[in-house]
């Protein structure tokens, strides 16, 4: 039975990859677009160049490697893990390796990078245009239908075939392309541009009128497309399975949940804002804005980069409230079902801080639309005295909580009454909220026992991993 739920870690640290006995993908040229790519090496002058892989992908990673090196004259190194998720471009991992470009394989968010040259192979997975097309008639049967065509990219390729067999019988379908990047130029007024995809449409009143038909497995691309579309109805093909449904996810249920996670956190007093990015162009700027968001707000703040977030993680962080995760649109929209305090995108927490910003309907997945000179930017309003606020009351706990803004010019006091010793615990409680909630608590961490422990020399201590110590076996015997 153990051997179920483990493996003995020697072979693991031993294995070894053949690239041959990867599992086929077909012609591994194409699939990876090895000429594309190499094209893209020798014309960008880069003698040094990170390939990102998903962990699906990863078996062809060293076949990839070298055929890149053969055709380029270029090092290449392989990225693995990545620093948070796979689908966003790991330019710290790159830099570490030195490497001059990016080449991101497998499935993408396609949020814009700010320093390294970024190429993106999807992979053509395979999908059969006929099928579709078939499934789409029958959950269309009016040929006047207004629809929209979203696709993953990893079936972007083969869009335009869909389009041939599609076109002729329904005049007013719109079929997206795939954009990589910030646009050259800001988005036409007859065009709507979002999570790397483009397509006209003359106003957004007639966005609502239209509806969506996706192509693709379920998956948080799909939940982000719905949620910002809410007010159209969704269908989905799955070509892994070959069939069609209409989406039956209550969006209405769902943003109801996320209005609930926004009341939480206008109760919150201490907010933890986690770092899910640190290539996304704009994440410093959207950390200094939730900074003075949450200042002004009257809260604490704590930034934390923990890397993947988890249950384990957060929950080390008790004094903290609620969280709020930066990171590309698709990965924002975490399930915090399962974590000691929940989660909000930073749109949920201008919500919550924000007087100025009113729910209209409209979801926003991707933090940079909240940032000045963007399409949903809200400033901040004036403070407002204590005195002259407009008393609120939670809806969750039914207490009275604040609901002005504080001035973020107010003079602060010099450091020396902030820090004058009185007691040393509350000194620092004026100061840190974890200070607080420390001393609430009835257990304190270690304590030091100055002068009372005993004094010994360093030992050999145990050698080898957690999972199989080399002195295991002789202790049981």
């Amino acid at each position: 039975m153990a051997a179920a739920f483990s493996s003995d870690g020697e072979a693991v640290l031993r294995r070894t990859l053949d690239p041959a006995a990867a599992s086929p993908r077909g012609d591994k040229d194409e699939f990876y677009e090895v000429d594309r790519a190499a094209a893209f090496v020798r014309d960008g002058g880069f003698h040094k160049v990170a390939l990102q892989f998903p962990d699906a992908l990863l078996a062809d990673a060293a076949a990839v490697a070298a055929r890149m090196e053969e055709a380029t004259g270029a090092e290449m190194y392989v990225l693995g893990d990545t620093t948070y998720g796979s689908c966003c471009v790991d330019e710290v991992a790159a830099e570490h390796a030195s490497a001059e470009a990016v080449v991101h394989y497998g499935p993408a968010c396609l949020s814009p990078c700010r320093k390294l040259p970024v190429l993106h192979v999807f992979g053509r997975q395979p999908l059969d245009v006929g099928r579709c097309a078939e499934v789409f008639r029958d959950l269309y049967p009016d040929r006047h239908s207004r629809v929209v065509v979203l696709s993953d990219v990893v079936y972007a390729h083969a869009m335009g075939e869909l389009q041939k067999q599609l076109c002729h019988e329904y005049p007013n379908i719109i079929f997206s392309q795939v954009v990589y990047g910030d646009p050259p130029s800001p988005t036409l007024p007859g065009e709507v541009r979002q999570f790397g995809r483009r397509f006209p449409m003359e106003a957004a009143e007639e966005l609502q009128d239209c509806s969506m038909f996706y192509v693709g497995a379920e998956g948080l691309a799909l939940t982000s497309f719905m949620l910002t579309w809410n007010r159209c109805p969704f269908s989905s093909f799955d070509p892994a399975t070959g069939h069609g449904r209409r989406e039956t996810l209550n969006v209405n249920r769902a943003l109801m949940r996320r209005l609930y996670l926004v009341e939480r956190a206008r109760d919150a007093r201490v907010v933890g804002i986690l770092v899910g990015t640190l290539g996304v162009a704009g994440y410093l700027d959207v950390l200094q804005h939730l900074r003075q968001l949450v200042r002004r707000a009257g809260k604490r703040s704590y930034t934390l980069s923990v890397g993947k977030p988890n249950p384990a993680k957060l929950a080390n962080f008790l004094e903290v409230d609620i969280f709020v995760l930066v990171a590309c649109a698709q990965n924002s929209l975490l399930d915090s079902s399962d974590y000691y305090r929940p989660i909000v995108t930073p749109y949920e927490l201008e919500l919550a801080c924000n007087p100025a910003r009113e729910w209209t309907g409209n979801y926003l997945t991707d933090f940079r639309d909240l940032l000045p000179g963007a399409c949903a930017y809200t400033e901040l309003p004036p403070a407002v005295p204590a005195a002259e606020a407009i008393p609120d009351v939670s809806l969750i706990t039914g207490e009275m909580r604040a609901a002005y803004l504080c001035d973020s010019l107010a003079p602060q006091p010099p450091p020396s009454t902030t820090l004058a010793c009185r007691d040393q615990t509350w000194a620092l409680a004026e100061i840190s909220p974890a200070a607080t909630f420390l001393e609430s608590r009835s257990w304190r961490g270690l304590e030091q026992q100055l002068g009372k422990t005993t004094i010994s020399k360093a030992v050999q201590g145990r050698r080898g991993i957690a999972i199989a110590y080399e002195d295991e076996g002789r202790e049981q015997s």
